[in-house]
């Protein structure tokens, strides 16, 4: 039986006639109206009620607590509902009939933890949301960055820079908050920037006519309405579902998946003229032009001369993706280019871990401990087009009391923007909202190193890798790799501390930034791990583990594959870890990077590029330095 409800606020409704109704500044708000889908009727009485401050939600709206004193309240039951006040109802036709909901908190996700700082917001929040725990702190907050996703809504700009685009997370105050999920709602909320004031309100108004006491309903997925079963699994925050009886196993996408949304790349003429500058062709210096002010600044050897003009040059080394691969095989067939066609397979993050999962054979899990495979490939789900599957491996985990951390990445970002750990389900499932995003399964148990004065704490290694052939596969590994280190000493808390789970530091002015070369950090490693040394036990590893991701991706056909091209040579950069499993240590690979950032290679090695292009485009250098996998 429903609970009944106790009525905490009645007021009559007061309508605008007082003021003079004007229209909206349309230069500044008509583009954000129209993308909201804000009735035009209700523009110029927003007008009024925005530049006047008006809140009269209050006036037309109850909030009416739920007493559950006779039932029995699960963690999904909602605390409060929201009902029409007024007495005559609320039409859609009635231009007065839309309402500022202020914002409880607003806030940027990396800090929510400093709620612990605001005492009276934490009380709040805790109050809306329904706590009925003890009165400490630390208990409060745990619940309200838990229960926070539950009533999160998001806000973000299309202008500015990539961290000025980034989602603003809010929590709308006790009306909007009030307002419960309905399959056939009757009203929306919508956020709006006032750009006058540069304050971010919620607009509500009704999509239905409705009576006196009828209660105020929203979509709490209003955008998910073709798919039934991706909108009961992004509905598990406010609705409990059992998704264990489905399949979490993942099949390869055909061909249009990994073309899609993508620039058409037109593919070398086959009639074998494109073959870049070698044999007796070879000019006295190769001129190269590129868009990387590093190399202009470290390639000086003699064999090379730097070019303004791109139709000059006998290497072209470009930051931005390449894609007629036709034209420059017609017109300048002994130029080089440092791309492949079809390589964003291996640098876009959703399509690494479709191609990389081809290593699997025919052993997708073991059904005893859900580890799936390969075991290098951390398990990694597409959260737009393989929703259902990752919460009923989710949930699977969950039932076996399995490590449940995962960490959620977009796929389109780097120095990890927009990037959450959490081992909360209703957090992973509102992420989407706010862009694609892969979750990958948080290596839990990652093999640490000692840091002197710090503790054992994470890190990751870059590897810089050659690719100069991809028929016959010809993929080469630069001896001296890169290492980054988490500040902090790592345990499996405080996932919103990025200083302890995190091991990229070089965004950050205040984060210290610890370096350690790889030829000393040998020496250490295999002082502390005698039985795994560096060159004689994990760096084999890691080579099979590389040599078989290029295999995955080479072995493929156009489109779900790297493409062969004689005018072709490419340098990438990858990131991985290592892991404990089954008491072994084992590379996990985590990203391969496309024209990486390679200004700490050359500051540790003056001579990087003018031995990566000599023995990419020469043949010559010292091959010491390139290890053929």
């Amino acid at each position: 039986m429903e609970a009944p409800v106790v009525y905490l606020a009645f007021r009559k409704h007061a309508g605008l006639s007082a003021y003079n109704l004007q229209p909206f500044n349309t230069r500044l708000h008509k583009a954000q109206l129209e993308l909201s889908g804000i009735p035009t009727i209700y523009w110029p009485t927003l007008y009024i009620k925005l530049s006047k401050e008006i809140f009269d939600a209050g006036l037309v709206f109850q909030i009416a607590k739920i007493d559950y004193t006779d039932s029995v309240k699960t963690a999904q039951d909602p605390g409060f509902k929201l009902f029409v006040a007024a007495e005559e109802g609320l039409v859609c036709d009635d231009p007065n009939n839309i309402f500022l909901i202020d914002h409880a908190w607003m806030y940027d996700v990396n800090f929510a933890h400093q709620l612990s700082e605001i005492p009276a917001l934490l009380d709040r929040l805790c109050n809306l949301m329904s706590y009925d725990g003890p009165d400490d702190k630390s208990t409060k907050v745990e619940f309200a960055l838990r229960e926070m996703w539950r009533y999160n809504q998001f806000y973000s700009s299309n202008k500015g820079t990539i961290e000025e685009r980034l989602p603003l997370w809010y929590i709308m105050d006790e009306v909007g908050s009030a307002i419960n999920h309905s399959d056939d709602p009757n009203f929306r909320t919508v956020p709006f920037l006032y750009l006058n004031q540069n304050t971010t309100y919620s607009l509500l108004f009704p999509v239905k006519n409705v009576e006196f006491n009828d209660e105020v309903t929203r979509d709490f997925v209003e955008n998910q309405t073709n798919d039934p079963e991706k909108r009961r699994a992004l509905l598990l925050p406010w609705i409990d579902q059992d998704f264990t009886d489905k399949s979490f196993t993942q099949v390869e996408p055909d061909v249009q998946y990994f073309l899609s949304g993508r620039v058409p790349e037109s593919l070398p003429q086959e009639n074998g003229s494109a073959n870049g500058r070698n044999g007796d062709i070879k000019p006295v210096k190769l001129k190269v032009y590129t868009q990387y002010d590093i190399v202009s600044q470290y390639l000086t050897d003699p064999a090379f001369e730097l070019v303004d003009n791109e139709h000059e040059a006998d290497v072209l080394w470009l930051m931005v993706h390449f894609k007629d691969y036709k034209t420059l095989s017609q017109e300048s067939p002994h130029t080089f280019v440092n791309q492949f066609p079809y390589e964003h397979i291996l640098t876009n993050k959703d399509l690494l871990s479709i191609v990389c999962r081809r290593k699997a054979a025919d052993k997708l899990y073991d059904p005893e401990t859900l580890d799936t495979y390969p075991s290098w490939l951390p398990t990694t789900y597409n959260l737009s087009t393989e929703l259902i599957e990752f919460v009923s491996y989710f949930q699977n985990r969950e039932a076996r009391d399995l490590d449940n951390h995962w960490i959620c990445k977009p796929w389109n970002l780097a120095r990890g923007l927009d990037t959450h750990v959490t081992n909360n389900l209703f957090h992973i499932l509102r992420l989407p909202s706010t862009g694609p995003k892969i979750a990958q399964k948080y290596i839990s148990s990652p093999v640490l190193y000692t840091r002197p004065g710090v503790g054992s704490v994470k890190f990751d290694v870059r590897y810089v890798f050659l690719l100069k052939s991809v028929k016959p596969l010809m993929v080469y590994a630069y001896s001296n790799f890169f290492l980054r280190f988490a500040n902090k000493e790592f345990a499996l808390n405080n996932l919103h501390d990025y200083e302890q789970h995190f091991t990229v530091m070089n965004y950050s002015e205040e984060a210290e930034l610890y370096h350690v070369k790889c030829a000393d950090f040998e020496v250490e490693w295999n002082k502390m791990y005698p039985e795994n040394k560096w060159k004689n036990s994990v760096e084999i590893k890691i080579f099979k583990m590389i040599k078989e991701a290029f295999e995955a991706a080479s072995d493929a056909p156009m489109g779900k594959g790297i493409v062969d091209n004689p005018q072709s040579r490419a340098l990438y950069a990858v990131d991985l870890m290592l892991e404990w499993k089954n008491n072994e240590m084992n590379p996990v690979l985590l990203e391969v990077n496309f024209s990486p950032d390679n200004k700490r290679a050359c500051e540790y090695y003056p001579d990087f590029y003018n031995n990566v292009f000599k023995f990419l485009f020469l043949d010559t250098g010292d091959t010491n330095e390139f290890i053929e996998l």
